[in-house]
């Protein structure tokens, strides 16, 4: 199998090693094979790519789709390197309210899954980083929600000092005002 997976420290969410052939031309991997990631149990169809660009101290998130179009996230960089963060939003959950940190870069060949009731984000901790993720629902504006990046309550560690946020992600509310309409176990 050309894929290492392992929960983090909310076990929901997965860290994924992707393995890499290399020789003096660079190197190719694999980033997914349904078949593998089944095996590994995460059977979810990925309906929709989404790929951002950012640069050095770019916050993106944290971003997360009400149900019925909560989405399940498979993230990776392509370029530069991020810490991506998942943060339990389901209410009733023994890990509500707390998130998970993993540093993904092009070079370490390390994604995450993220499946739905969580809220996602990323700082780039690179000049820049190109993102690329999968997604198990597409799209829905009306169904787009979110949380301040940094509710004191949280104590997420971006490391950039000076942050770049979006006027969006900049006016989300802070966990404990969040819109949210997941339930651990439903």
């Amino acid at each position: 199998m050309p894929f290492r997976f392992y929960p983090l420290e909310i076990p929901e969410v997965i860290g994924i090693e992707y393995r890499s052939f290399a020789d003096k031309r660079g190197f190719f991997a694999e980033t997914y094979k349904r078949s593998d990631f089944v095996a590994a149990g995460i059977a979810e169809d990925f309906v929709q790519d989404n790929l951002s660009f950012s640069s050095r101290g770019a916050v993106r998130g944290l971003h997360y789709q009400k149900n019925p179009m909560a989405q399940g996230k498979l993230v990776m960089v392509a370029a530069g390197r991020i810490f991506d963060v998942a943060l339990d939003i389901r209410r009733g959950s023994p890990t509500f309210g707390r998130w998970v940190g993993k540093e993904l870069s092009a070079r370490n060949g390390v994604m995450l899954y993220i499946p739905p009731g969580f809220a996602h984000g990323f700082s780039v901790l690179s000049d820049e980083a190109v993102v690329m993720y999968k997604v198990t629902k597409e799209y829905a504006p009306e169904l787009d929600r979110g949380i301040i990046f940094n509710d004191p309550e949280l104590g997420i560690p971006w490391s950039a000092p000076d942050p770049l946020v979006s006027p969006k992600d900049a006016a989300w509310p802070p966990l404990a005002e969040a819109d949210i309409n997941y339930h651990y176990g439903r």
